[in-house]
């Protein structure tokens, strides 16, 4: 196999993985971003905004429109961070907990079934390889 053909194939098996997780939000009626969000959050380790959008590779106006639409709703809170003007700390509140929790689990579960089928979690180790190569590679011809 060639590198064309390896990256076709790759693009195509990253493609139909990322459907099933929009198939997963919208079979559980969030918008696809809604449930990346509160998966982020939902590992129990304190989040910004703007440390969202970068690990998850999401435009800054769309966290920043879903984090109001959370805190409305009494999901989540934002609090100051120490030393920053602009950069604040989200908090998923009880209810935001109770909600992710719920709306996760079934994800959690189809993943857990999923990783115990793998034949070795190398494939977790090749995926960031080929990412920091190609971040290199596509640094390099900018």
């Amino acid at each position: 196999m060639d590198s064309k053909m390896f990256f076709y194939e790759f693009g195509k098996i990253l493609y139909k993985i990322d459907g099933l997780y929009a198939e997963y939000a919208r079979s559980s009626g969030v918008k696809e971003n809604l449930l990346w969000i509160l998966y982020a959050l939902n590992d129990g380790k304190l989040h910004s905004q703007k440390e969202i959008c970068e690990t998850w590779d999401l435009p800054r106006s769309t966290v920043n429109t879903i984090m109001k639409e959370l805190e409305s709703d009494g999901y989540v809170e934002l609090t100051q961070i120490k030393g920053e003007k602009r950069e604040l700390h989200v908090i998923l509140t009880k209810r935001g907990l109770d909600y992710a929790s719920n709306l996760l689990s079934g994800l959690y579960e189809i993943e857990r079934k999923t990783y115990a089928e793998l034949p070795s979690d190398d494939v977790l180790n090749t995926m960031r390889d080929i990412h920091e190569i190609l971040n290199k590679n596509f640094e390099v011809a900018k």
